[in-house]
């Protein structure tokens, strides 16, 4: 399987792009996939001795500031919320799950990424909801009931695996060593979930785009901007902490399904078009990586 990889993740895409609907339709699905990911990536990395770092410091300070100052300065040029909305979920989403099945296979420290994947997001479900309260779209739902939501969701897919392979490590060292040894397989369960996430993201954007098309190419362009700003600024704070990669997955690869579902619960629905063209960009940039990655190793 080793000489297909390169080639998956492209096909993944493609199969999602072009059988969104069928794809849709097995959108359920991903949340298990993610856990047996997660189950797969925990158990190769000695968690009790991940420690927050400077690196985790910055890309968390990014998140948070770029995300309200582009509110912010978009709201005063354009006084478009629904832009505004958009573009401050593509910065302020969590770090995808699965980002350490890129980052590990592109080079990156396991252990770096482990860290920020649970730290990422956790921070995400504090911080966004104060944002999203001063934001005032929902003034019905509390800042306090809002971040609750929010921990749930992340819990359901995040802290189970997390909990598992940490007793797994401490009282059943025997079958987390097993499960390590699997973890290779992570990347093909990351293009599973990938192909029915993507299917399920256009068909969003279709679902959504009747009536709506000028704000939607707006959303897509800047979403491109973005994208490509987020993984250049995520390489440059890498760079200082001698792990470049880990630093342009950690801040450029986002859970877009969790945005979409952020987005379109506490924001304007239309401003979760933003993730999920973001969700497409980001995965072509990882295929390109991938690609130029297997080219290297074989020359």
């Amino acid at each position: 399987m080793q000489p297909l990889r390169p080639y998956i993740l492209p096909i993944a895409i493609l199969l999602g792009l072009l059988l969104h609907r069928w794809c849709a339709a097995f959108a359920f699905l991903v949340p298990y996939v993610i856990f047996a990911i997660l189950l797969l990536t925990f158990n190769a990395v000695e968690l009790k001795r991940l420690r927050i770092s400077w690196i985790d410091v910055w890309l968390m300070l990014f998140q948070v500031l770029v995300s309200t100052l582009l509110y912010i300065v978009i709201r005063l040029l354009s006084a478009n919320t629904v832009l505004a909305e958009g573009a401050m979920m593509v910065v302020l989403c969590p770090v995808a799950s699965s980002v350490a099945v890129v980052a590990c296979m592109l080079g990156a420290k396991r252990e770096t990424v482990t860290a920020y994947t649970i730290i990422g997001n956790l921070m995400v479900a504090i911080v966004a909801p104060i944002i999203f309260t001063l934001i005032g779209n929902h003034p019905e739902r509390s800042m306090l009931s809002s971040m609750l939501i929010m921990l749930g969701k992340i819990a359901a897919t995040l802290a189970l695996p997390f909990a598992l392979s940490l007793v797994l490590q401490l009282w059943l060292p025997r079958i987390s060593h097993l499960i390590a040894r699997a973890a290779p397989a992570a990347f093909y369960l990351w293009a599973l979930a990938l192909l029915f996430t993507l299917g399920q993201t256009i068909d969003f954007i279709f679902l959504h785009g009747q009536g709506n098309w000028s704000t939607i190419a707006w959303l897509a362009a800047l979403s491109l901007l973005l994208c490509i700003a987020q993984f250049a600024a995520g390489r440059r704070i890498g760079r200082h902490y001698g792990d470049i990669i880990s630093g342009g997955q950690l801040l450029g690869q986002k859970n877009s399904a969790m945005g979409i579902w952020m987005a379109g619960t506490f924001l304007s629905p239309l401003s979760s078009v933003a993730l999920a063209f973001y969700s497409i960009y980001q995965n072509i940039f990882n295929a390109w990586q991938i690609a130029q990655h297997s080219k290297k190793k074989k020359e």
